[in-house]
């Protein structure tokens, strides 16, 4: 069924490739998606329906899809050539669907419309998901639909919503295309043609940051544009939840969740530290021409998104620390971002708080709580474990790209924007440089914790551990 999902998005670009005069990407874009039909009508054939999925064979489907579609994805980019060699188009295609937006391209305005429709749609559908687009765009295949789903979505993603499988699968698809959609005509309005609203939209509503121009974002030297950047891709950092709670009219919205709450305060308060950093250092020559690109990358790293508008790599330490640390904490679950995510940052800070007073009061009984509610010990455990096994893969990440030769911040920097799905890190991998002249064996690790990070590290370990499978 994802098969044929990227089948038909692989058709609809090389119908974008014969509008636009039949480019160079028409062809092979036309062959890899006969190609990805073929191998997704198979299957359905001769391979015997089954309703019923065991939560172990859900992991094998979903962790198995991720790796498929990266796997397919690859085709155009293989068949048009260009820079793209056998490790350099899988990186792309892995870094399009964990929609960290990280590249190997040094010519990105040289790719036909076609080959940059398809860079935009494995963003655009890794972002809600590869599992979950299917589970909307296809029929309906049973039980088996809230076991994947299960599965895809995080514990945290799922706390907000109280109603059955295929209504949270519906409502977060109405809410990610209605942000596209918002977001193509107002970056129309806002001077961009259609064709580059179209793309920048689908890469800001996942949080990608891919772009058609080879100086991102500052291509365009538009501050409506960027303001109109900036409210998309926060909100796209948001839990989709709570998001269409909002619109509803439902008191667990927005303005009363926690986590939401203190998402905009850390975007608000880093924004105007490092504002005032690059001020006062003469980088920018006012205040306001500070906090405008301050703004734009804070909310373009601690969403995950990468877009970029100048090389931060000429801004204090003071402010690329800051950079750093939103590039691991991120933005909420339940969104399109990856990271650490805001709830974990949450709950890890309140657990601490409930440990000191629990020390100081050990006859007294404390509960660790978000907006009221009491969370489970079991969650609180599986947060700090997940924040232990991040900050793990973060060091082996560093450790492995400066033992081939990266300096001490391109090799940590990198090893964040990959587990963290952001994409551009500083150093050698800044947000005007890319990973080409990485080695071959540095773009395959860092393609590794691309997945980790996307499928939020577990998902895909738990393949690897036999016993589980007894």
């Amino acid at each position: 069924m994802v098969l044929l999902v990227l089948g038909a998005f692989m058709l609809l670009s090389a119908g974008i490739s014969y509008v636009s005069n039949v480019d160079s990407a028409c062809a092979p874009l036309l062959m890899s998606s006969m190609l990805t039909l073929l191998m997704g009508f198979f299957p359905l054939i001769f391979v015997p329906r089954s309703d019923r999925i065991s939560q172990k064979e859900g992991y094998c489907i979903v962790v198995g899809s991720w790796i498929v579609a990266s796997f397919v994805g690859m085709f155009p980019y293989l068949m048009w050539g260009g820079e793209f060699g056998l490790v350099n188009a899988w990186f792309e295609s892995v870094s399009g669907f964990t929609t960290t937006g990280a590249s190997i391209l040094n010519d990105i305005e040289d790719l036909p419309r076609g080959l940059h429709f398809w860079r935009m749609s494995t963003c655009w559908i890794g972002g809600i998901g590869v599992i979950m687009f299917a589970l909307v765009i296809l029929p309906a295949i049973g039980r088996s639909k809230m076991m994947l789903t299960n599965v895809e979505l995080s514990s945290l993603s799922k706390d907000n919503f109280n109603y059955r499988t295929m209504t949270v699968v519906k409502i977060i698809f109405s809410v990610y295309v209605g942000l596209t959609i918002i977001a193509t005509l107002l970056l129309k309005l806002s001077g961009m043609c259609w064709f580059d609203a179209v793309c920048h939209a689908m890469s800001a509503s996942s949080t990608c940051g891919f772009s058609t121009k080879n100086a991102s974002i500052g291509f365009f030297d538009s501050a409506l544009i960027e303001a109109v950047l900036v409210c998309i891709i926060v909100l796209s950092g948001i839990h989709f939840g709570i998001i269409y709670n909002t619109l509803s009219g439902k008191k667990n919205n927005m303005f009363r969740s926690e986590v939401t709450r203190t998402y905009f305060m850390v975007i608000a308060s880093a924004s105007l530290l490092i504002a005032i950093s690059l001020w006062a250092a003469d980088i920018y020559p006012t205040l306001g021409a500070s906090l405008r690109s301050a703004l734009f990358h804070t909310a373009s790293l601690i969403t995950t998104t990468g877009f970029a508008t100048t090389d931060c790599n000429s801004w204090t330490s003071f402010a690329i620390l800051i950079l750093i640390f939103c590039s691991m904490v991120c933005a909420c679950a339940g969104s399109t971002a990856g990271g650490l995510k805001m709830d974990r940052l949450v709950l890890a800070f309140k657990t601490l708080r409930t440990r000191l007073r629990a020390q100081q009061h050990p006859a007294a009984v404390f509960r660790t709580k978000i907006d009221g509610i009491p969370q489970d010990r079991e969650i609180l455990n599986g947060v700090m474990v997940y924040i232990v096994a991040f900050m793990l893969l973060v060091m082996g990440g560093t450790f492995f790209n400066t033992l081939f030769g990266a300096d001490l911040l391109t090799g940590f920097s990198a090893a964040v924007a990959c587990v963290s799905n952001v994409g551009p890190g500083f150093g050698e991998v800044g947000t005007m440089a890319n990973y080409s002249l990485m080695p071959i064996i540095t773009k395959l690790n860092l393609t590794l914790l691309m997945l980790l990070g996307r499928l939020e590290i577990f998902g895909l370990i738990q393949l690897f551990f036999i016993r589980w499978w007894r």
